[in-house]
């Protein structure tokens, strides 16, 4: 099989995998929103939940993935079983040691933490008090979803990408039953979520271990924290510990400017966030898990007309959906947030402020998605230290736009910041890799794009028509699911048929390949 039917059937099987967690994952968006709303309650949650995330991510998830895949891949080929799970055995219990002392002191210090990431909540004793409550409570999830990142490095490495792709299936279940199960059973219900984060967290490490177990992978406790690799994967996680902590760093200066905003908007852009982040996680995310193991392996062979010829494909594929996505976005962009979410406690105000955002959001949409294409490029050739400096360039251009656009348009001003600042990223990480790898197709990646643009105007023309004629007599959450549902059906169609006139090559050899896996199966 080539690397590039390789790539796509990776693609294909995460994002199959990812599609369903992501319906999942606005049922159980859709549920908080009913529930607790765009208010005083929600904010809280949002701005907890983001503090235990970014820190996660910080010492565990986002640095941990992109620098033991790399590693782990490269020592899977010269050790034996025995030794190659030796080694996993003792990442896990070194990284639970160390994720469980965070752990430990973000719960003593959560005050200390959410003052700092969320000055303006302390203008407002109850809700800067609920806010540290939930963070000191939401702590421990770092904890299983960092050990979770490691069992899915493993499987990524075999080339088994379903059950962590799933895992966020289970987690998204948990929240929802404790929404709905829980909080009617509480004081103060808000806590039912922390309680369904919890719980969704275990259920997602637990899922991974019988596939650990099927590859001979199954970890143990193992303190032989001198194993060379090791020591390999903390060089390499050092820079990515440090980019990834500058990535993160954008999210904390959004955090920073919305808590001194109007009640909601942390809100608005939690949701408006959520939204844009379907198509990223259904398929750019996929294409990019996917890529990473071949351009490892393309590396350490030093094939270096592979490592471009999939680059290049794998751009292509990211384009051919993100571009038709983000048309897409920002013409359903208030009917998409009222199908969703505009029921029981979320307002229409509510419904209008994550629907801005989420334009504002969408236009970053591409440049999101191939930066993290081009990245995955960088951590294959084990160097992390160059996205490192390209993210501080964009962190400085981020917190320079949000402290620019923040007073004359408030909270959306925010997501355009992170818009141009991705634009930023991206622009500069293709320069770099021009310089170091050469062309790498860039000829076809344009006319693709171009292409993609072309038949992504004439979906976005069909959407639009559908929603000047209809949507004004459109009245009822159910109504408005109609609405989207037949738009985003009739634009896909549009898309295919305008795709298929220009000749776009990655729509054929999509289908080609799933016409093949479906004989397969069959």
């Amino acid at each position: 099989m080539s690397h590039e039917k390789r790539i796509a059937g990776a693609a294909t099987v995460i994002s199959a995998a990812t599609s369903l967690s992501r319906v999942l994952g606005y049922a159980r968006d859709a549920a908080i929103a009913y529930v607790f709303g765009a208010g005083l309650f929600a904010d809280a949650f949002f701005m907890a939940f983001r503090i235990s995330n970014l820190l996660r991510r910080l010492v565990g998830e986002g640095a941990l993935t992109s620098s033991f895949v790399p590693i782990f891949t490269e020592e899977k080929g010269l050790r034996t079983v025995e030794s190659t799970r030796e080694l996993s055995s003792s990442v896990f219990t070194l990284f639970a040691v160390i994720l469980m002392a965070v752990c430990a002191l973000g719960m003593v210090f959560s005050e200390e933490i959410v003052r700092l990431m969320a000055p303006g909540f302390a203008s407002d004793p109850e809700k800067f008090s609920l806010t540290v409550s939930l963070t000191r409570l939401l702590f421990p999830y770092m904890v299983f979803i960092g050990l979770m990142a490691i069992a899915m490095g493993v499987l990524n490495s075999y080339r088994h990408f379903a059950a962590p792709a799933l895992a966020p299936v289970f987690f998204n279940l948990a929240i929802i039953a404790s929404v709905f199960a829980i909080a009617p059973l509480l004081v103060s219900p808000v806590y039912s979520i922390v309680i369904g984060v919890l719980v969704g967290g275990v259920l997602q490490l637990l899922i991974q271990l019988p596939y650990l177990a099927k590859f001979g992978m199954m970890p143990t406790l193992s303190f032989r924290f001198s194993d060379p690799a090791i020591k390999k994967i903390f060089i390499l996680m050092a820079p990515a510990t440090f980019g990834i902590g500058i990535y993160q760093l954008n999210l904390f200066v959004t955090m920073w400017f919305s808590s001194s905003l109007p009640e909601g908007a942390v809100s608005y852009l939690y949701y408006a966030g959520r939204l844009m982040e379907l198509p990223l996680g259904i398929f750019a995310v996929s294409v990019t898990t996917a890529v990473l193991p071949t351009l490892s392996e393309q590396v350490a062979k030093k094939e270096w007309d592979g490592v471009k010829s999939s680059l290049s494909f794998a751009v292509r594929l990211v384009n051919f959906v993100t571009i038709p996505a983000t048309v897409g976005l920002l013409v359903l962009s208030v009917p998409i947030v009222d199908a969703l979410f505009r029921r029981g406690e979320f307002t229409s105000l509510d419904a209008a402020g994550t629907a801005s955002a989420l334009y504002w959001y969408a236009l970053g949409l591409v440049p999101v998605a191939v930066s993290r294409i081009f990245i995955s490029v960088f951590y294959s050739m084990k160097d992390t230290a160059t996205p490192v400096w390209v993210a501080f360039l964009a962190f400085v251009a981020n917190a320079a736009f949000c402290f620019a656009l923040v007073g004359p348009m408030g909270h959306d001003g925010l997501a355009l910041a992170t818009t141009i600042s991705s634009s930023v990223n991206c622009v500069v990480l293709f320069v770099i890799l021009k310089m170091r790898l050469g062309r790498f197709g860039g000829r076809e990646v344009l006319i693709s794009g171009l292409k993609s643009l072309a038949a992504s105007v004439v979906m976005g023309l069909v959407v639009y028509f559908i929603v000047r004629e209809f949507g004004s007599s459109v009245a009822g959450s159910g109504a408005n699911v109609l609405l989207v549902a037949v738009s985003l059906a009739a634009g896909l169609a549009a898309y295919i048929m305008a795709s298929m006139l220009l000749g776009v090559t990655e729509l054929a050899f999509l289908k080609g390949f799933l016409q093949k896996r479906g004989k397969k199966a069959a």
